[in-house]
């Protein structure tokens, strides 16, 4: 999502009468490869470029592919295969080893359902999980569909564009798929006609969400660390013991008392660390109220574990489903011992929890980083 609204900002500042521009989109991925599906990447036709579809090894081509895309007026799919050891294929040597197929789709500014405008939409409903399509390439004559266009997908209605029951069902049903996965992958069909049609599916979550209830120094930290990986942050305290600087780097700055006015939804992660022992009691059965699937408490084990029995001893017993939301101590095992380290612990812990991961060494991990296709 920070790629995103980077790409967003620097479109909405460009001289639009004077300069051009493509979006180029990391289609597919079939082995290993630096970024992945739905990575982006906005070129302007004086050079200059923001966002990323690789770690470098294709930026240089893709500034080339852009240009020509902004040229012809045409969208196109460069595909970079960096599986075999050829020494002229870009990007043998430099990290990769997979198949990468870019889309690079001139914009049209005059046009309000471009790729960044569809993308605009996303950000301005930024709490939803959105579902986009993009028409990768097409062929057995089309009437209304392009290659290149994108949509958000918010109903079976929404497919109606490719006018054939049949096609549009099985469309559907690979969407469900995707939703059911919460995974973005591209898919080819062909109607009973022979038209055929590649999509990209993606499926674009908001970003993190974290909650932080404490007022002290260690919030600055973290706050800093949390907007540098493009997460909302929001701050519950006592605001006149919140230092005013913090409010250049928080999303929102609640009191205790608005804490029902904040949107916590499932991708949002709660962290108490008000650094004393009853406030932390009191608040533990607030953020277990909310959906939020994510609530970490600062302090060693024992201590969460004495909130848990004062609680079942007050008459509020922490269930075992509540449990599993509760990550007590947070964060990963890094040896950390001042704030920014902790800080560094806690978004690494965060991020594998929403990705279902356990935070292991890569060096021990048995099976490829992503999935591979």
């Amino acid at each position: 999502m920070k790629e995103i609204k980077a790409i967003i900002k620097a479109y909405d500042e460009m001289d639009k009468v004077l300069q051009q521009a493509a979006l180029a989109t990391v289609v597919r991925v079939e082995g290993s490869s630096y970024r992945r599906t739905g990575a982006r990447m906005l070129v302007m036709d004086n050079g200059t470029w923001i966002g990323g579809i690789s770690g470098g090894c294709l930026e240089g081509d893709a500034l080339k592919r852009a240009r020509l895309a902004i040229n012809s007026s045409r969208p196109t799919v460069i595909t970079y295969d960096t599986s075999e050891d050829d020494p002229h294929q870009i990007g043998v040597g430099l990290g990769c080893n997979g198949i990468i197929d870019v889309l690079f789709c001139p914009l049209n500014f005059k046009d309000h359902e471009n790729q960044v405008e569809i993308l605009k939409s996303c950000i301005k409903d930024s709490r939803a999980i959105h579902t986009l399509i993009t028409i990768t390439d097409l062929s057995g004559g089309w009437h209304i569909p392009k290659t290149g266009q994108i949509f958000i997908y918010t109903s079976f209605e929404s497919l109606n564009i490719f006018e054939n029951k049949i096609l549009e069902n099985e469309i559907d049903k690979q969407i469900q798929h995707q939703i059911s996965e919460n995974k973005s992958a591209p898919h080819s069909f062909e109607s009973p006609d022979g038209r055929k049609a590649d999509l990209f599916i993606e499926i674009l979550p908001p970003e993190i969400h974290v909650v932080l209830i404490g007022h002290q120094y260690d919030i600055y930290p973290m706050s800093r660390l949390f907007k540098e990986l493009g997460w909302r942050v929001s701050i519950v305290a006592e605001l006149i013991k919140v230092n005013s600087l913090i409010s250049t780097i928080a999303d929102e700055i609640r009191s205790a008392t608005e804490f029902s006015e904040l949107i916590i939804d499932n991708h949002t992660a709660i962290i108490l660390m008000s650094h004393d022992f009853k406030t932390d009691k009191k608040n533990l059965p607030k953020a277990l109220n909310t959906s939020a699937p994510y609530i970490g408490m600062l302090g060693p084990k024992v201590r969460s574990e004495r909130i848990f029995d004062e609680l079942r001893e007050e008459g509020r017993a922490i269930t075992n489903d509540e449990v599993a939301r509760i990550y007590a101590p947070l964060g990963l095992d890094i040896g950390a011992v001042n704030p920014e380290e902790i800080a560094l612990s806690l978004a690494a812990g965060i991020r594998a929890a929403f990705s279902g991961r356990d935070g292991t060494i890569l060096r021990n991990r048995k099976s490829p980083i992503h999935p591979r296709s």
